[in-house]
């Protein structure tokens, strides 16, 4: 017995770009797979250490948040106007790197927030 085959209705469409989207991060080489986690965790990892290190010799968190919104603000602005279609790897990487501060800056405000 075989399954039945799947309507083509709008879930289904739903159903499948969410996983194209997601299977996308794991597709293509080595290199870049490979690459991408590294500059994820190396952005994490600037992340912790950048905010620490600016919160030690600024004092001032509002002016330190400030800083890091606009600057990733400025390269997403930057981005979205430079790459048209599939990204190289090298906006791969800043992408990456972005989204491993983000992370750590968000981790970092949960922590002393508690």
């Amino acid at each position: 017995m075989s399954t039945p085959p799947v309507q083509a209705t709008r879930f289904q469409h739903l159903l499948e770009r969410i996983a194209t989207a997601l299977l996308q991060g794991v597709r293509g080489s080595w290199r870049r797979r490979s690459l991408s986690l590294i500059a994820l965790l190396a952005g994490f990892f600037a992340g912790n250490n950048l905010t620490s290190y600016f919160l030690v010799t600024i004092g001032q968190r509002p002016v330190v948040v400030l800083v890091l919104v606009v600057g990733l603000e400025l390269l997403v602005r930057l981005r979205s106007h430079q790459v048209r279609g599939e990204p190289s790897l090298a906006w791969v990487i800043c992408d990456h790197l972005r989204l491993g501060l983000v992370y750590a800056v968000v981790a970092e405000a949960f922590k002393l927030g508690s």
